[in-house]
């Protein structure tokens, strides 16, 4: 069950993207739960390309507490920046790359080959797909996450 409140907020970035030549999905917890994974929701997190991560911050220009910049962790790096709509966070991640076991980065993503669209109430929502969700927490060094979707994608037949 995913809260109202992240519902409300999800509509209005739906609103303002669906109509939009802007490639994105909804990632991380939002987009487990989305997909009927019983996990606990702390923010938004929206995946997109380079271009898209600037064009959303632009959209919402009200809602910036972090604006897009290129950053960079140990283990991640993309263009991001963080909205606040209704007190919960909106994070925005353009071309992300995790680093590799070898220290190289990935290239980043074709969010086409990566997303798949879930109905909730009215909207069609761009969601990255389980399986691939799996394969970026065991990239992120997030095991007891990653087992969580495993044992989600096994029970229903799809691991």
């Amino acid at each position: 069950m995913i809260p109202v409140r992240y519902l409300d907020v999800l509509r209005r970035i739906y609103g303002k993207l669906r109509d939009r030549r802007i490639d994105w999905a909804v990632t991380g917890s939002l987009s487990l739960a989305l997909q009927g994974v019983p996990v606990e929701i702390h923010d938004i997190d929206i995946m997109t390309d380079k271009t898209g991560a600037y064009d959303i911050e632009n959209l919402f220009p009200e809602f910036v507490s972090e604006n897009v910049r290129y950053s960079s962790t140990e283990r991640i790096r993309s263009h991001f920046g963080a909205l606040i709509i209704d007190e919960i966070r909106v994070e925005i991640m353009g071309d992300i790359q995790i680093r590799l076991k070898d220290g190289t980065w990935e290239d980043p993503a074709d969010l086409k080959l990566l997303k798949k669209v879930v109905q909730i109430e009215e909207m069609q929502l761009p969601v990255i797909r389980l399986d691939r969700e799996y394969q970026a927490y065991l990239k992120l060094g997030r095991p007891e996450k990653a087992e969580v979707v495993r044992k989600w994608l096994s029970s229903h037949g799809e691991m």
